[in-house]
């Protein structure tokens, strides 16, 4: 070995050369031709990994394989070799510069600390990619615990390095770090906030990727698309993107619409404020005629006998229509929505069905429709939730009832001056 150490320099000092240049003239030749077989051989074996990695992901069905050549595994792989060979011959390189062998060789180490990063990094994005492919954690925020991995082996290795350029062991110098943890813990808060909730959302689960979340005090309205360990990234309905902090999903309320999308149905849940003063006693005459309303023919034939029946056998009188029992066209009204809406195509049958009068207001009366339409995509659910309500502010007129609104110029009769 001690003939490689001065292969120029005996040479140089033969033909009259100075003793320290035939020094650095040998150290730099031994320089060059360490470098160029560095490079040949990690070329080479690149090549070579490479090329045995894609035969072999070309032969098997899974996708794993794909996703190692993708996330470039093979090739941090191949620097292992050309990083020893280095390591093993800087020694001869810098035989006579102790003070630049002792660097260089902490520089190797420390970047065969960074190479051993990458490549644990690498394994682990496909890992990750390889887990969003299964159905059953698709959905599920890998990000953040790769993440919280990585940061963990960054931080070993920055402390590795650390004792390795100080000279310190390790072990003691993580140990000194427990003096400055609290600064630690202060850098890293938002870190150790997002690791807590990513947990505690996985473990709930809380949110998805894929859900529809309204979180209105970041001005989120959209489809979860990212979840890591900082932040939760929301593709909000008009393509932009908002960013929420990810300790924000638990320290914070919000709306996941995941039980709607997973449900027969969306609901639809919206008043019609009918006037006070149209509600009214419907006479015989008037039933009569909505009885060609084909939708509560039935049910009129059906309620004018039973009140007939019940006032006959108490003796109503019927000169005035409060005595007794009696139909309002509020309520037969109300029957109509009811049986409107049980046969609607549209409408979830399976789910409920419900028309009620909330109590009144000064802008009248709300009649308050309660129903799931069976199409929960939303522009369909706005056409179908609009149809219905056109219909409705249609057949008002019918029953002799109005849709409240304020008064404008036109409510009054205003006579122009003589």
């Amino acid at each position: 070995m001690s003939n490689y150490k001065h292969l120029l320099y005996d040479y140089l000092l033969s033909i009259g050369t100075s003793e320290a240049v035939a020094k650095y003239l040998n150290m730099f030749a031994l320089l060059f031709a360490l470098i160029l077989i560095v490079f040949i051989v990690d070329f080479i074996i690149r090549k070579l990994i490479r090329g045995a990695f894609t035969q072999f992901a070309n032969k098997t069905k899974t996708n794993f394989d794909d996703l190692l050549i993708s996330n470039k595994v093979p090739r941090n792989v191949a620097h292992i070799i050309p990083l020893l060979i280095a390591i093993e011959f800087i020694p001869i390189v810098l035989y006579d510069f102790e003070y630049s062998e002792n660097i260089v060789e902490k520089g190797l180490l420390v970047f065969a600390i960074i190479l051993t990063l990458w490549i644990v990094r690498s394994l682990l994005n496909t890992l990750k990619d390889y887990l969003k492919t299964l159905p059953q954690l698709k959905d599920k925020p890998i990000d953040s615990y790769i993440q919280v991995f990585m940061i963990f082996a960054w931080l070993g290795g920055f402390m590795s390095a650390i004792a390795i350029i100080t000279g310190i062991p390790f072990v003691k110098f993580a140990t000194g770090l427990g003096a400055i943890s609290a600064v630690i813990i202060l850098v890293f808060k938002d870190t150790i906030l997002g690791f807590v909730a990513s947990i505690q959302v996985s473990i709930n689960d809380m949110v998805r990727i894929g859900d529809w979340i309204t979180f209105e005090k970041y001005g989120a309205d959209g489809d979860v698309i990212e979840i890591n360990l900082a932040t939760v990234k929301v593709q909000n309905f008009d393509n932009t993107i908002t960013t929420i902090p990810t300790y924000a999903l638990i320290s914070d309320s919000f709306k996941n619409w995941r039980g709607m999308s997973n449900s027969g149905g969306r609901r639809i849940k919206r008043a019609l404020y009918i006037k006070q003063d149209g509600v009214k006693y419907l006479t015989d005459e008037e039933v009569d005629k909505l009885k060609n309303i084909q939708l509560i023919t039935s049910y009129l034939e059906t309620r004018q006998n039973d009140i007939k029946v019940y006032n006959t056998s108490n003796n109503a009188n019927k000169e005035l229509l409060l005595n007794g029992r009696n139909l309002t066209n509020l309520g037969v009204f109300r029957k109509y929505i009811d049986s409107y809406l049980n046969h609607h195509s549209a409408i979830n049958k399976d789910m409920m069905i419900m028309v009620r009068q909330l109590a009144p207001t000064t802008q009248g009366i709300p009649l308050e429709i309660y129903a799931f339409s069976s199409d929960k995509r939303w522009a369909n659910y706005e056409y179908i939730m609009a149809d219905i309500f056109d219909h409705l502010i249609a057949a008002l007129p019918y029953f002799d009832l109005e849709i409240f609104e304020l008064p404008n110029n036109s409510s009054f009769n205003f006579q122009k001056p003589i």
